[in-house]
This record gives structure tokens, sequence and C-alpha cells, in this order.
């Protein structure tokens, strides 16, 4: 049981991990490149942000049923990354968002991937290591 324990708190830390650098990296793109974020973009942050709290406390205190907070804010940020990067994809020029210019717009790149992109991988990390994680803690006799 400490092994299943320590295990589902490993995957939740792993996760912590993930969002803390998606959120250090888009608040390093506004304050040190200065970039401004589109209306995608701030969705994106406005569900990314809080899941380093969220997991990093679960992560502490090992609950595994985090899950379920976590995926109410992940799933809906990788669809919303997942769109965001479709418009990207497709230069959708009639998608023109409010706050910091078109949503269709690339600003800035790594390694090919826009930051939309990045944001996917992110949500879609998160939302996987946090299943793993509650699974493991459901069979250990955690997840309730």
């Amino acid at each position: 049981m400490i092994g299943r324990r320590f295990s589902a708190r490993l995957w939740l830390a792993a996760a912590t991990v993930v969002a803390a650098i998606a959120t250090v990296w888009s608040l390093s793109l506004s304050l040190v490149l200065g970039l401004v974020p589109c209306e995608l973009c701030w969705y994106q942050r406005i569900l990314m942000y809080p899941l380093v709290v969220i997991l990093g406390v679960a992560a502490i205190e090992s609950r595994s049923e985090v899950y379920r907070t976590a995926l109410v804010l992940s799933v809906p940020g990788g669809i919303i990354a997942a769109y965001h990067s479709w418009l990207q994809y497709a230069g959708a020029e009639s998608a023109a968002c409010t706050v910091g210019g078109g949503c269709a717009a690339v600003q800035y790149q790594v390694l090919g991937l826009a930051t939309p992109n990045l944001s996917l991988v992110a949500f879609v990390l998160v939302s996987l290591l946090v299943v793993i994680a509650g699974r493991g803690g459901a069979r250990a006799g955690l997840g309730n």
C-alpha cells in the first residue's frame, strides 16, 4: 500500500511539474519577451494556472482522487489548445481575437511548435498523469 501511495504521489508530482513549467513558460512569454496573449491564450492560462496549486497540494497529501478536479480543468484546456493549434495550422484569417491580435498569428515557436501546440502537449500530459495517479490510488484503496 505504501508503494502504491508513493507511486500516485510521483505521478501527481510529475503532473505538477508539467503544469508549473507551462505556467512559467506562459508568464515568461509575456513578462520577458513582451508578447501579448490572445483571447484563446488567456483561456488556456486560466485553466492551467490553478493546476499548479491543486496538483501540488494533492501530491504532497497523496490525494490521487484529485484527478476528478484536475480533469475538469485540463480537458477543456486541451480542447481550447487543440482548437487554437488548428486555427494556426489552417491560417484562419477570420479568427480575430480581441485581446492580443489574431488567434491564428504565430508569435513564437520552439522546435517548430507554436505556443498553443506546447499548451496542448502540457494539457494532455497533465490529463494522462492524473488519470494514471487516480487509477493507482483507486487500486490501493486511496481513490475514495
